[in-house]
């Protein structure tokens, strides 16, 4: 996530500055060629670029809408699982049933709150996986090159947060083996907490009221988890997707041409002024539609993403904190400019 209230010149260039490559190099061969050859480009009617333009910026607008309610509402869920890990806290610190022949169970309550914090984590690991569609699954260089490289790029300015995590210091070490045999061991992770506090009713640990409300707020991050991996596993429609992207090329084709022949008009200083106009506008609509094509998975640890490496920090922390732990790490601080 990018967190300055306006993006530095330096960051546009880093997500969208290669484009202006191969637009300078597209806009300027037609140009060359309408200026030292005797093709008729002038001839092409500069009135269809407009109603084009116009489709194409309505179509990549509503593209970029629904991929911005992807990325809202993952940002949402993650927002509420914070909120009810707070809740899982206070109750397992304070909720106790007041029977007199009830013990403590001050050790499995504490390990309640450290198997949710491996569980964030968890969470966070298995979302980076990127799906069969993603930039990050996609063959050539574009993809598992260009991509990849932008997110290690990221990494290794966190490099020193993201080693100081360690699911394993959270869990028995029994309960890390057993771990490795689950796919989704988030899902599993939960399940255990399940187990444990029903473990604390059944030792009169807990009352029935108690742990109803345990269990609801288990519930509330199995809920979360799923609507997160709806967002995951559901690509954005792949034909909106695909179409937007068609629609923007051919725009940009044709853009040129109309420009050229148009401000030829004004004489040889038009023609070459055509150069940076049809640069300008070329790079907007490849910028809007990149713009929606990066958020359509808000889960690849990029720069337009959720910050989930920050909230699960700032989670463990505050968890960390009301049991009284002595050793807190360190927030995570934007670097760049981004956090993630």
């Amino acid at each position: 996530m990018t967190v300055p209230k306006k993006i530095s010149i330096a960051s546009l260039y880093e997500f969208t500055g290669h484009h202006l490559l191969w637009l300078t190099a597209w806009v300027s061969s037609v140009t060359l060629m309408h200026q030292y050859t005797d093709w008729e480009i002038n001839a092409f009617p500069w009135f269809p670029l407009p109603l084009i333009g116009t489709a194409v910026a309505f179509y990549v607008g509503f593209k970029n809408n629904q991929s911005y309610e992807r990325l809202w509402e993952a940002r949402k869920l993650w927002g509420e699982i914070a909120i009810a890990s707070r809740m899982l806290v206070t109750m397992v610190l304070n909720y106790k049933s007041g029977e007199p022949d009830a013990g403590e169970h001050a050790e499995e309550r504490q390990q309640i709150v450290r198997r949710h914090i491996a569980y964030l984590y968890q969470l966070r690991q298995q979302l980076l996986e990127p799906p069969e569609w993603d930039h990050l699954s996609l063959e050539g260089f574009w993809g598992k090159g260009y991509t990849s490289h932008r997110r290690d790029k990221l990494n290794m300015r966190f490099q020193q947060e993201l080693d100081s995590i360690a699911i394993e210091q959270y869990l028995p070490a029994e309960e890390c083996m057993m771990l490795k045999a689950y796919k989704n061991k988030a899902l599993r992770l939960l399940n255990v907490q399940t187990q444990v506090i029903q473990q604390l009713f059944e030792s009169k640990s807990i009352n029935m009221v108690q742990q109803m409300e345990f269990q609801s707020n288990i519930r509330s991050f199995n809920e979360s988890q799923g609507r997160m991996e709806r967002i995951k596993q559901s690509p954005f429609p792949r034909k909106y997707a695909t179409f937007s992207f068609i629609f923007v090329c051919v725009f940009i084709f044709m853009l040129p041409f109309g420009i050229v022949g148009e401000l030829s008009k004004l004489g040889s200083v038009g023609v070459w002024f055509s150069i940076p106009v049809g640069v300008i506008i070329g790079w907007i609509f490849v910028a809007m539609e990149m713009i929606g094509d990066y958020s359509e998975n808000p889960f690849d640890g990029l720069h337009t993403d959720v910050p989930m490496l920050y909230i699960c920090r700032e989670i463990e922390i505050d968890l960390l904190q009301a049991l009284g732990a002595t050793e807190i790490p360190a927030p995570v601080k934007p670097k760049a400019h981004v956090l993630i």
